[in-house]
């Protein structure tokens, strides 16, 4: 599989562009006009730096309203066609992308447009150059690639061809079994992109809100796969039109475009009908069994604060690391483990983000096949020396720079708490909780770090994403997306921040960056749970009044329920699956908090209690101005 760019994807000037381009490891880069028309040096300089990076020109564009113009439009059209060839000669390339006419003086008819190709074909032959025709979505008489299609088939020449564009077929929602049936060696480049369902104009939806695929929502795989079946061997391009993406950094937007294509190349490669694409093989997306364990870096003082939040919360200490300054908290399947050890990566993360939970351990059904996949999906590994004697665990970079261990129960990795852990006599004057397991883990990101990290997650692991949802702060909005399976033994939640005003944008700006905000625990009963705290000490977060009174007329709770949950601080939801019962704790630090919650056939995270509780949070927070104190 053959990979491409095109410059206008990503943000910065255009050396730029082809130094992050090159980085994530493409084959060739479509030049954009505008990129090439902005840059002081000659089309022959940039040929050079194009393949100074090793990389390939797949064709420049776009020439626009070509085809269908009346006298003297369309003698000037063949000669600004002329000019274009010659740049592209000094380029160094030879295929010209011409998008379908949006002139409102254009003429339609499909035999006057396959007469203007066939002669823009002959021009083109002679300097040994190839036109490709793409119907744009909202072109004013040809906007189906049906329709470019059998304007090429009647030019009949041997340099002009069709360009399939996955955003103009599936935005109109085109049938793509059509493809099928179109020969290879006519199809001379496709281009891909995704974007989410959003009912507006298609000019306008194209120039704002285009993804990678797999970030969007449109049935990319399914085009793709139509494609492969014609046998078509050359490039796959990535042409991304995003307001988040021109304002983002180029080097991590090309890496994600890099991951989406090969990610893409994967899942093709897995159906039956897949065709003739070359991908290279990679073992299947992990399933993930639980969260093996949650790593706090700290120091001894913010560490002594930490511990005894989770006595109260009813972890015991279970166990110390041998060789390092490791502490293992546990109750029921949930292992919490605090790090203040001088050395490592741990005590790198505490120099940068202070007291933070840095790293995530998933168990999964093998450890190392789950590596190789996320190596081969352009990962970042991880590793650092261990003593003799002690378990490696694979790990790569995650959100905020942060560490995800991959475990799993069929080698040493599932022995480490035997192997690297020594039992710990104290804890014994804890109440156990009724803590069972970790629900979720909610992340917070900046907004345009979301499309990164849902990419991610679902191209490593066997998970999906759900709807974008609102989290109402008082302060602003919050958007919301959750990756989850279908047993529910992996949710993470991805909270990205648009100012630092909110709670999420807070913690952001407080701790340098993305980060585990704040984890969630189930319990088998709230209430019981509630009152094992108290006895422990603990201290909930205390909810507005006004909140109860409103909960029990919107949900026609029992007035005796409804002073149960007052008492004890609970929030309360209901979807069509069943109850949610949530219980939080004050934040720790700058913005971290812990969750406690019960299930009754709910599948949702409370959104609607969102602003109740982050009203209550904010009350902890420290002012802004004030020094941060330790202890």
């Amino acid at each position: 599989m053959k990979t491409s760019i095109a410059t206008v994807s990503i943000s910065g000037e255009l050396p730029d562009k082809l130094t992050a381009i090159a980085a994530a490891g493409f084959d060739g880069v479509e030049i954009f006009e505008n990129d090439f028309l902005a840059f002081d040096g000659s089309p022959a300089d940039v040929g050079r730096m194009v393949r100074d990076h090793g990389l390939e020109i797949t064709l420049f564009q776009p020439f626009r309203d070509f085809e269908g113009m009346p006298e003297p439009h369309r003698s000037r059209t063949f000669v600004r066609a002329e000019r274009k060839f010659d740049v592209m000669q000094q380029l160094g390339t030879d295929l010209l992308l011409v998008c379908s006419n949006v002139s409102p003086i254009s003429l339609g008819g499909i035999d006057r447009a396959a007469a203007d190709l066939r002669e823009l074909g002959e021009r083109a032959a002679k300097r040994g150059l190839k036109v490709g025709f793409e119907a744009l979505a909202w072109s004013r008489h040809i906007h189906d690639h049906r329709d470019a299609w059998e304007i090429v088939r009647r030019a009949d020449h041997p340099n002009i061809g069709l360009i399939l564009d996955s955003f103009h077929t599936l935005s109109r929602k085109l049938e793509v079994n059509s493809i099928r049936s179109i020969p290879k060696e006519k199809i001379f480049i496709v281009q891909l992109a995704d974007a989410p369902l959003i009912d507006m104009d298609l000019l306008y939806w194209s120039r704002h809100f285009r993804n990678m695929p797999g970030e969007g929502d449109l049935p990319v795989a399914e085009f793709t796969r139509a494609i492969a079946e014609t046998g078509y061997d050359g490039y796959f391009s990535l042409e991304i039109f995003n307001d988040q993406f021109r304002g983002g950094a180029a080097k991590p937007i090309a890496a994600d475009g890099h991951r989406s294509l090969i990610y893409l190349g994967d899942q093709v490669r897995r159906h039956p009908d897949a065709g003739s694409l070359t991908v290279k093989p990679m073992p299947e997306r992990a399933p993930v069994q639980r969260v093996g364990f949650v790593e706090f870096a700290a120091a001894d003082e913010d560490a002594a604060d930490l511990t005894a939040i989770l006595k109260t919360l009813g972890f015991r200490k279970a166990a110390s690391h041998r060789s390092k300054k490791v502490d293992l908290y546990q109750q029921g399947d949930i292992r919490i483990l605090v790090n203040t050890d001088d050395n490592g990566f741990a005590s790198s993360s505490y120099a940068v983000h202070g007291s933070s939970a840095y790293a995530v351990a998933l168990v999964v059904d093998d450890a190392q096949q789950a590596m190789e996949r996320a190596l081969a999906l352009d990962a970042e590994p991880f590793s650092q020396p261990v003593a003799a004697g002690e378990v490696e665990l694979p790990a790569i970079r995650g959100v905020g720079g942060g560490l995800l261990y991959l475990l799993d129960d069929k080698s040493d990795l599932g022995r480490i708490w035997d192997i690297d852990f020594e039992p710990s006599v104290e804890g014994g004057e804890v109440e156990e909780a009724g803590l069972r397991r970790v629900d979720h883990i909610a992340q917070t990101v900046a907004y345009e770090e979301m499309p990164t990290w849902l990419l991610f997650y679902t191209s490593i692991f066997a998970a999906a994403k759900t709807p974008m949802v609102d989290i109402i702060d008082p302060a602003g909005v919050v958007r919301s997306q959750v990756v989850e399976n279908a047993s529910g033994s992996l949710r993470l939640t991805l909270n990205g921040a648009e100012n630092r005003r909110t709670l999420a944008g807070h913690f952001i700006a407080e701790t340098f960056g993305s980060g585990i905000q704040h984890l969630a625990f189930h319990t088998d009963d709230i209430f019981a749970t509630a009152a094992a705290l108290r006895r422990n000490g603990f201290r909930p977060l205390q909810i507005s009044p006004n909140y109860y009174d409103d909960v029990e007329a919107r949900f026609g709770l029992e007035p005796a329920l409804t002073e149960r949950l007052r008492a004890a601080n609970i929030l309360y939801d209901r979807d069509e699956h069943g109850e949610f019962f949530q219980l939080y704790s004050p934040t720790y630090g700058e913005g971290f908090f812990f969750e406690i919650i019960e299930r009754r056939g709910y599948r949702g995270y409370g959104a609607a209690n969102a602003i109740f509780r982050i009203a209550a949070l904010k009350k902890h927070l420290r002012p802004e101005g004030l020094p941060k104190i330790n202890g």
